[in-house]
Order: structure tokens, then sequence, then C-alpha cells
């Protein structure tokens, strides 16, 4: 990790605040209305089956309808049974109560199976298209925000949002079409008592939830951020533990991790009284409805208007019609929590410029012209998808609805009086002219922080110029980028799986052949004839199991197995020893040469491959590393003393 990334780890992302520092935040109400605006905006990126749903909320309502059922009948059997009948007269009771008890538990199942094949096909429906909408869109949606707070939206607020049909919409529905049912099967033996059942029913159904949405919402509102903290902390421990160790900073990061983690436990403490009252709530309503069965059930008795078998029914069946209800409270609360989080998601989206086009398909369209990426730390490619299509990491680029065949893209890059930077800040440089194209070697060079990486993502098309162009694939505005550049970013990450399906990254239909030979000529045949299993040999998280130079060469295979013309690579050298880095530019100058190479570095020494230097540090460009470069000639070494004061 270098600094760099210590600092994007702790830095907000443009355009996201606190909770608690936003206008919704003073204003409850018109945060909810946001939340269920994108609720409902997000829903169809589920592409929930409606055919399913109504087969779980069938079985939920058989379920918890049989629970109805067995309490009826059993308090139907218990009473009239005291009254010592003929036995053939409690048959029928009988075998309803086992039936009963039978059908509870396997609709229960059923219903369980069918709302959570719709919550799983549903999250992962929803995070294929949210990952197509941010490989459409504009990198800027994604480029300021911590590496956590990036996680926590494609990871847990993706779940939440899964989670609201199994988790609200389902028990919802069963819950009213039970708590309806109850009501009327009680009206048939005693209106009165009905009368109080449906007063308890709405008392638990609207009171209760309305108690757990308030105890939700502070829960939301103050540890949304303190999540999104505890996320960014762990990230930034995890993948920095060696560099914060030696820079003396890992206590430092522990103690902010805890101090996140304390947060969020406060803010569940906070929301749990009214949570605890919502569920004594439920129970209260319970209890009244009880007591007022008995109420008016033992006058009618009295009476005669009423038996007592049938007031044994009027008063145990409410205890079995608030199992339904009880799920009510939950319900709210995932409501609450999956609104926060599509709301979270859809600002995301919106950033990223591109959305569904509507319909039953919820279909992604490319609101932006497709484009090369870094994604972060992997080497991928941006391109528009096919209409329902699952995309695979970094496969082979498709090319858009009004993109020209691959075969007919211009594989050139083209930077005319360029100047870049980050938005919202003044450019790094400017007035640079480039070009790049199959057969071309040019090598940026200059020392850390000057804007080396800033060139390349604006040369890739991820950053917007600030000043001049950038022609990709013959076009302004990156439409041909992902048929035209492959980058590879300094911390390309290298997956705990197996040697070729890291390499499948780069493009998802490579054959054994293929990767073989791609490791070949990026110098791991030999590595690879040791490898116990071959291609197929796992290896550890990022690669710790190869050395950096092996990790860094592991990367170049990758690099040469992406179908663009156009490789780019940054800092492929870095955290090497100084021979292992020379070794590997040279190479990489070497063998991507016959496509077309652009690699940016801060070292100096092995270039003399390279048909053209960039000396961000000089300001000069050279024609090739023996040509004067800053008033020098010679090798790079020479170019190099003669920088230094």
């Amino acid at each position: 990790m270098t600094s760099s990334t210590s600092t994007a780890d702790t830095t907000p992302a443009p355009g996201i605040t606190s909770p608690a520092g936003t206008s919704a935040s003073r204003f409850p109400a018109r945060r909810d209305r946001r939340d269920l605006t994108a609720l409902r905006r997000i829903l169809p990126l589920l592409r929930v089956d409606a055919s399913r749903v109504l087969v779980a909320v069938v079985c939920g309502t058989i379920a918890l309808g049989s629970a109805v059922g067995l309490a009826a009948a059993s308090a139907w059997l218990i009473a009239r049974a005291s009254e010592m009948p003929p036995v053939m007269h409690l048959g029928v009771a009988v075998v309803a109560v086992r039936a009963l008890g039978i059908s509870r538990g396997v609709f229960r199942y059923l219903e369980r199976l069918s709302s959570h094949e719709v919550a799983l096909r549903g999250v992962v429906d929803l995070r294929t298209n949210v990952y197509r909408i941010l490989a459409l869109g504009h990198p800027e949606a994604t480029a300021g925000m911590r590496r956590g707070d990036v996680l926590a939206r494609v990871g847990a607020d993706v779940d939440a949002v899964g989670d609201v049909v199994v988790r609200a919409l389902v028990p919802t529905a069963v819950a009213v079409v039970v708590s309806a049912g109850t009501v009327g099967l009680v009206a048939a033996f005693s209106p009165a008592a009905a009368g109080i059942l449906t007063l308890a029913l709405l008392l638990a159904g609207i009171g209760a939830p309305a108690l757990a949405a308030a105890a939700a919402r502070r829960s939301e509102l103050a540890g949304v951020q303190a999540r999104a903290d505890v996320a960014a902390a762990s990230m930034l421990i995890l993948d920095g533990a060696t560099e914060l160790r030696v820079s003396g900073r890992l206590a430092a990061a522990v103690a902010d991790l805890r101090r996140a983690q304390v947060r969020v436990a406060a803010t569940q403490d906070a929301a749990a009284r009214p949570a605890a009252l919502a569920q004594g709530l439920g129970v209260l309503a319970t209890g009244l409805a009880v007591v007022g069965a008995m109420l008016v059930g033992i006058p009618a008795t009295t009476a005669g208007t009423l038996a007592p078998v049938e007031l044994a029914v009027v008063v145990l069946t409410p205890l079995a019609a608030f199992e339904a209800a009880a799920a009510l409270p939950a319900a709210a609360l995932q409501v609450i929590r999956s609104g926060g989080a599509a709301r979270r998601l859809v600002d995301l989206l919106d950033r990223a410029g591109a959305w569904p086009t509507g319909g039953d398909d919820a279909s992604v369209v490319a609101a932006t012209p497709a484009r090369a990426s870094v994604a972060g730390d992997r080497t991928t490619t941006r391109a528009s998808a096919d209409a329902g299509a699952t995309p695979t990491p970094a496969s082979a680029p498709r090319a858009s609805a009004t993109a020209r065949p691959a075969s007919a893209v211009d594989p050139t890059v083209v930077a005319t009086g360029l100047a870049c930077g980050y938005p919202g800040h003044p450019p790094v440089l400017t007035g640079l002219d480039l070009r790049l194209e199959p057969g071309h070697a040019v090598v940026v060079v200059g020392p850390s922080g000057i804007g080396k990486t800033t060139l390349l993502l604006t040369l890739a098309g991820l950053l917007e110029p600030v000043a001049g162009e950038v022609r990709i694939g013959g076009t302004v505005g990156g439409e041909h980028a992902s048929a035209t550049v492959a980058v590879t970013a300094e911390d390309a990450h290298v997956f705990a799986t197996t040697v070729l399906e890291n390499l499948r990254v780069a493009r998802g239909d490579v054959t054994p052949g293929q990767a073989t030979e791609a490791l070949t000529r990026a110098g791991l045949g030999d590595l690879l004839d040791r490898l116990p299993d071959g291609l197929d040999t796992m290896l550890g998280p990022d690669a710790t199991t190869l050395s950096g130079g092996e990790r860094r060469r592991l990367l170049l295979a990758r690099a040469l197995l992406h179908p663009a013309p156009l490789m780019l690579l940054d800092e492929p050298g870095e955290h090497l020893d100084p021979a292992t880095a020379d070794a590997l530019i040279a190479d990489i100058l070497s063998v991507g040469r016959e496509r077309g190479v652009l690699v940016v570095t801060h070292r100096l020494a092995g270039l003399d491959r390279a048909d053209q230097v960039i000396d961000l540090g000089a300001r000069d460009i050279g024609p090739s590393p023996k040509a004067p470069v800053n008033g020098h000639t010679g090798d790079m070494e020479t170019l190099e003393a003669g920088r230094r004061p």
C-alpha cells in the first residue's frame, strides 16, 4: 500500500456526507420519502419473479393459517372432550389437529424455501446490475470513495435491499391475509369478540411497527456513517498492516477501528428501547384481545347465545393470530434499513450515469460511452452489455449498439494539448501531446506524486481531460476505449484461486494453452514447471505464495491475455528490488511491443527498449532513451544522474 492509497482510504467520497450532517437527517419525514422513492427505483433491479413471491405468500399463509386452525381445533377439542361425548364425535377434530400440525411445518418449510430463493436470486441480479451500471457509467462515481465505503454499498447495502422481499414484503402480505381470516373465523362465533380482535390486531400491526420504525430510523441515521467507518478502517488495516506497522501507525488505525465499533454499538443500544417497546406492545395487544374476548364471551355464554365450547375457541384462537402480527415490527425495521441502503445505492448509481431502461427486464443501458477500467485494483473492461446478459470479470469487450466492429476501431490513443487532473483540483500537467499505437512503446517517468497515474487514467478514458482532448479508438469521449485500451493498476489484485482463473480475469475464455504461453512470455515458464498442480495451483490471498517479482509477472501475463491492442501499466516495478524491477520493465517493453504499451514508472533504468520516454519531472519529451532528453544523451542512468541536484 502506498501513501496515496492510505489517503484515499481516509478521505470521504465527494458528495457523500455523514447522515447527521444532511438536511434529510433534520427532517425524518423527508428522508423517509427519499428512502421509499429510492427503494421503488431499485426494486426493478432485483428482477423479482412475481409468481415466486405469490407462491411464498400462499405457502406462508397456509402455514400460519394452519397455526390458527390448529389453535381453534385444539381449543374446540379440549372443551368438547371435557363434556365426555362419545369418542367418535371427536374423530374429525383429532384428525384435523394432526393434519394442521403437519401442514404447518410442511408449508413453513416451503415458504422459507420459495421466499429465500426469491431473495437470493434477487440479490444476485441486483449485485450484477449494480456492477454493470458502475462499469458502464462515469468512473468518477467511485474514484473518490474509500474502499470500505464501496465495499459497504455493493456488499451490505445490496444484501439489505435484497432482504426486503423475504423479511418485509412476504411477512406483511401473510400477516394481512391471516389476520383477516382469523377475524372472520372469530366473527362466525362472536362479532363483538371479532371487533375487539380487530382493534388489537391494528394496535399490534400498526402501533408496534411504528415504534420499531422509529427505532430503526434513529439507528439508521446515527449508525450508517459508523458502519461505513468500520468497513473503511477494516480495509485499511487488512490492506496495509505491514506498512502501518513499519510507519508506527498501526496502533492508531486499530484505535480508530475500535472507536467506530463503539459508535456502532452505541447506536444499536440507543435504538434498543423503542424496539423493546414495540415488542412489548405486541404482547400487550395479544393480552387485550384475550381479555376482551373473555369479557364479551362469558356474558354471551351465560345468556346462552354462545356455547361453552365456542367460548374456548373465541378466547384461545387470538393467541395464534398474533403470530403473524408479531413479524410486522421486524418487517418495518427491514423497510427502514432497506430504504436507507437503497438511497445510498441510488446515489451511487445516479453518479455513475447509467440506469435501467425500465420495463420488466430492468435491462441496463450505457448512458455514457464504454471505457477502459482500472476498477480500483484489477484489470477489467468497461463495455456496453447486452440486455439481461450476466457480465464476467474483464471478459472480452462487447461493442455498444452504436459502436463500430472491433476490427474497424482505430487502435490508437492520441492526446493533443492535454491537461489532466482530478475534478475540483488544479491540473497536474498541461500541454502534452502523445500518440500510442500498436508496435509503439512509451514510458512515462517522474517522481512520485507528479501526476503519472493521473495521466494514465486520463489516457484510458477514466478521467475527463481538464483541457485538450484524448482520442481513443479514433473518437473523443472513450466510446471505443474498452476495445482499445487495457489498464493494469499498480495494486492490481491477485485472487485466492488458481493461476488459470487469475489469468481469466483478463479474458474469460482463456484456454490452458494460451495461459501457458502468456506465462512463458512473461518469464514465468520455470515457475509454472515448479508449481505442484501447474495452472491449477491455488494461490494465497493476493498472491502471498508468490514473490514480489513473480506476482508482477503474473499481472503482466494477465495483461498480455487481454484482447485490447494497447496496454497501460501503472508502476509495474513498484515494491521490487532494483534488478528485478529493471528486468520486469525491460520484459514488458519487449513482449508488449507487438501491441502497444505505455508504462508509468518512477524508475529510469532499463528503458532502452522504449520508443519514447516522457519525463514529467523535466517536462521534456524525447523520442527514445538514446536521444537527447532534458539536455542529456546516453542511457537512463545518465539521465537519472542529470536530474539529481
